[in-house]
């Protein structure tokens, strides 16, 4: 990961979520980004226990403050999980929480002896962790075709899949697309800022439901806007999120998920501990984005693909290169990730047709590609100067106009492809469970592809085309 784009990224979210500081961890590292001076635990008896060891860690420590230690957020929640203040959230920097450090150093004998994790940073939930250039749209001319094209298959209501996508909403113009027109849900709060300014990430949604649309014409969509902020939440707050998100129509089908974060470890994630029980109990089946980090660390919610009991509620997906053969070189892999789809220079809705909005970059192009690939990779494409870039740079940042079409990539758009490709199994085999047509789509379709040396798992739509990967001249 690069550090300059990762802080970036950090002082965008910083500014999309003003009244939480946030630090940069594992410590020192720039590997996720948590909220400062607080700890997760699970409600109950063991927020007590965590509550009382870390007070008492504290106050033998001259330099750390026992008065710090209070509880922070609701006893009791759906999600199962509270808050607890260990420290001053305006001391210090973005670099690293010595207190949130101390805290969980705490109560590691604690959880020996329990034999499972107790405590956790709150970590961010965001739909592109590294603040890759590409993960910003391109305009794309009305005349040119959706890449994946829409299916020929007929919508009927009858047997529509139910898809719910959790993201960022909808553009207020959508139903203008023709593509969108069986989808619903929430309204993106804020579109534009106050010079008129599309906002980053929005719109995030509304390409995503485009991109089903388009794989699996007989869906009934719909989008939740549960992470307008910067395309980010709390994990605090996430599990409600998506309890919320079910509850509001039911359980779905399936559920494209194109967020999530890693946090170090290979157990998942508290805040969403809760809601992943419930969902393994249900019929659903969780589509989730693999993640954007270029890593093989697990990445959640998508990571729990591989863990016990969750194999058939979660289908974990990376994202292929735009000529489908090797994995794209943002995406991240392991052997976690279970399948790769398309997921570089697909073509989609943004908006609808009603209203042109102005966009301007937030992110420079890299002049050589981060991660040492020697072709045009999204680090490398389009070329635009960014109003995040070097704040010395005497070039404006650039400006364009969406209507309508957009071509972007991401690992995020991977997996409304494979939601996608789910759904249209099942109209197509008349199959009710989402489960089984998950088995029978991976059983049925023997494509693979080459990531990081290793033979994986591929599926790629029957309407969508690859796209020419751009060489460099050596040296380049």
């Amino acid at each position: 990961m690069a550090p300059q784009r990762f802080h970036e990224q950090f002082d965008q979210i910083q500014r999309s979520m003003p009244d939480v500081p946030l630090a940069m961890g594992p410590d020192d590292s720039a590997e996720f980004m948590y909220e400062k001076g607080v700890v997760l635990v699970r409600d109950g008896e063991e927020a007590g226990i965590v509550e009382d060891t870390v007070r008492a860690h504290f106050t033998a420590a001259p330099d750390l403050d026992q008065d710090q230690v209070r509880r922070a957020g609701p006893r009791t929640n759906r999600s199962g999980i509270t808050r607890i203040r260990v420290g001053d959230p305006g001391e210090g920097g973005r670099e690293a929480d010595r207190a949130v450090a101390q805290a969980l150093r705490s109560v590691r004998e604690r959880e020996v002896r329990a034999g499972h994790r107790m405590a956790a940073r709150n970590h961010v939930v965001h739909i592109a962790v590294n603040a890759c250039p590409g993960d910003e749209p391109v305009p794309v001319p009305l005349s040119e075709p959706l890449n994946p094209a829409p299916a020929e298959t007929a919508y009927a209501p009858d047997t529509a899949v139910g898809v719910l996508v959790v993201d960022t909403g909808l553009m207020k113009d959508y139903r203008s697309c023709g593509l969108l027109s069986h989808t619903g849900g929430d309204a993106q709060v804020q579109e534009c800022d106050d010079r008129g300014i599309l906002q980053q990430y929005v719109g995030h949604g509304t390409f995503i439901a485009g991109l089903v649309a388009a794989v699996a014409p007989n869906t009934d969509i719909t989008v939740r806007g549960s992470l307008n902020d910067a395309g980010a939440i709390l994990e605090s707050e996430f599990g409600e999120k998506l309890f919320e998100a079910v509850d509001a129509g039911g359980w779905p089908d399936v559920l494209s998920l194109s967020a999530g974060t890693s946090n170090g470890r290979t157990d998942g994630l508290l805040g969403v501990e809760n809601f992943m029980r419930e969902l393994r109990e249900q019929r659903t089946l969780l589509v989730a984005a693999a993640g954007n980090n270029g890593s093989a660390t697990p990445f959640w919610p998508a990571a729990y693909a591989d863990l016990p009991g969750w194999e058939d509620s979660v289908l974990s997906v990376g994202a292929l290169r735009s000529d489908g053969e090797f994995g794209a070189c943002f995406t991240n892999h392991g052997p976690w990730v279970r399948v790769y789809a398309p997921g570089e220079r697909l073509t989609s809705a943004l908006t609808g047709f009603e209203t042109p909005v102005p966009y301007v970059y937030q992110h420079s192009t890299y002049d050589s590609c981060r991660y040492g690939f020697r072709y045009g990779c999204t680090c490398r494409h389009p070329r635009h100067t960014g109003v995040l870039s070097d704040e010395t740079a005497a070039a404006k940042p650039d400006q364009v106009m969406f209507e309508g079409y957009a071509q972007w990539s991401g690992t995020s758009f991977a997996t409304p492809v494979t939601a996608g490709m789910v759904a249209a199994h099942m109209t197509e085999h008349k199959e009710t469970d989402p489960r089984a047509a998950r088995r029978q789509l991976l059983a049925a379709h023997t494509g693979l592809a080459e990531v990081r040396g290793a033979h994986v798992p591929a599926l790629r739509p029957p309407t969508w085309r690859p796209v020419p990967v751009v060489r460099l001249v050596p040296g380049s």
